[in-house]
């Protein structure tokens, strides 16, 4: 049986509120962010996921924040170094010194890249020098070589060589006769040349040599068979009238007469739509005036100078596919490498030190385009030779793209696949800018504050901080 519980008094018992614990009131938050109706937030440690998100974009954005501020203290540094020659007065009737760059669209890409690294890493430093340039570009392979031949042989018109061709339709010699009727002369100091990548390197060796070893004038075009056999429709022979017409009247002439001769008196002459004149497909790149294999018996010009001028190659990395997506990614964050090598070769052009390519004997017998032809001594001296243009830039061909090493039957001379054949006379003759070791310790003490402009001696780095400002 069970046991009895006597009932208890409801008035005795303790309320159940008073034994509750009293609630906390929510935080009250940011009065400001209530008056904008924006909820109360509260702050946490993100999630796992946040956190992984935000370690990568953080790193990333570091690195890419810190190598651009790096960039523009290398740039700073080399515009410093050279901006004293802004400074420097120039007469009213003379000419500023003028360079010229070259750069073409590196193989698989377009030439809008060639032009982005120019303007990003070049232009700074010769704008900061008050120097003028003169562009030629290529926007297809073989365009800078037919650009610099072409530039030699109007040099070469001008110094009084017989030509053909009249000198009166040349821009440029026109323009410079109207500076020597002004009183305005060119600059007397060193020039130069600035050529961007390994493919632009192999157009301007080629076209230097082409432009002094070859003809000034165009070679003959090849003669057909039918005119070598002397066999000739009677369509093509000339008629006694059509020799004293004028061209225009020719052409208008024999156009009637076919008119004529296709209208039958019975028949009326259909319809027919007028039909556009297929143009033939432009050829890749002009035919070079002279072969690589031509360069031992061609005759140097007597407008020849002893010396060139002075021209360097600057590197240019591009890398083009998917799987190289890491080695990108590694370009772009560490672009403060490439902005001081650029900046320190373009220095040593803006300054005007300069020193001969360097030429070696070598036991490896350097790859021709053409056979090495001559005499056993003539053959073992170019095959046992080095020279320094060979080979300079040479790493950046492994980076080209695949398609563009595919040589095709009916192509003739491909500038980019071909090595660098060189003429011991003509690589004599060359000379490549370097900075004076004085100057690179001086822009050593401009990266650290010691100096800037001129020479000038600052207390701390701040101060030429500001000033560059």
């Amino acid at each position: 049986m069970a046991a009895y519980t006597p009932p208890t008094d409801a008035s005795k018992a303790p309320p159940a509120e008073a034994n509750a614990k009293p609630s906390s009131a929510p935080p009250k938050g940011n009065p400001a962010f209530r008056m904008m109706g924006l909820p109360n937030f509260r702050f946490k440690l993100p999630s796992r996921n946040w956190l992984i998100f935000l370690s990568v974009t953080g790193s990333f954005t570091s690195l890419l924040l810190y190598d651009r501020y790096q960039k523009k203290l290398a740039q700073r540094k080399w515009c410093t170094l050279v901006s004293h020659l802004a400074l420097e007065p120039l007469p009213t009737t003379s000419m500023p010194r003028k360079l010229t760059v070259y750069l073409a669209a590196p193989p698989g890409d377009s030439l809008s890249s060639a032009r982005e690294y120019f303007t990003e890493y070049v232009k700074p430093i010769l704008v900061s020098a008050a120097l003028d340039w003169d562009v030629v570009e290529g926007r297809r392979e073989g365009e800078v070589r037919a650009g610099l031949a072409e530039r030699v042989r109007k040099l070469r018109r001008r110094r009084g060589k017989n030509t053909e061709t009249d000198l009166g339709e040349d821009v440029e010699f026109l323009m410079e006769q109207t500076r020597l009727k002004a009183g305005v002369k060119e600059d007397e100091g060193v020039k130069g040349d600035i050529v961007i990548g390994r493919h632009t390197w192999k157009e301007y060796m080629r076209g230097l040599h082409e432009g002094w070893l070859g003809p000034i004038d165009p070679p003959p075009s090849p003669v057909s068979p039918a005119s070598v056999d002397g066999s000739s429709s009677p369509e093509s022979l000339p008629s006694p009238i059509s020799e004293s017409l004028p061209p225009s009247d020719v052409a208008q002439s024999q156009d009637d007469a076919h008119l004529s001769n296709d209208a039958s008196p019975t028949e009326s002459p259909a319809f027919e739509a007028p039909t556009q004149p297929t143009k033939p497909p432009k050829p890749l790149q002009q035919t070079p005036f002279i072969s690589t294999s031509n360069y031992s018996s061609a005759t140097l010009p007597p407008t020849l100078p002893p010396t060139f001028d002075p021209s360097t190659p600057l590197p240019f990395p591009h890398i083009l596919g998917f799987f190289n997506t890491p080695i990108r990614i590694y370009r772009f964050l560490t672009r403060r490498h490439l902005a001081n090598a650029v900046g320190r070769d373009t220095a040593a052009v803006v300054l005007a030190g300069s020193r001969p390519y360097e030429q070696s004997a070598s036991t490896i017998a350097i790859a021709h385009a053409e056979p090495v032809t001559g005499s056993d001594e003539q053959v073992a001296g170019r095959k046992g030779t080095w020279y320094e243009q060979q080979r300079t830039l040479d790493h950046e061909e492994a980076e080209w793209l695949k398609s563009v090493w595919i040589r095709k039957d009916d192509e003739g001379e491909r500038v980019w696949l071909d090595e660098i054949v060189v003429d011991p006379r003509v690589a004599a003759r060359m000379r490549k800018f370097e900075l004076d070791p004085a100057e690179g310790l001086r822009a050593v003490r401009i990266a650290e504050g010691k100096e800037g402009m001129l020479g000038e001696t600052v207390k701390d780095a701040a101060a030429v901080v500001s000033k560059a400002e």
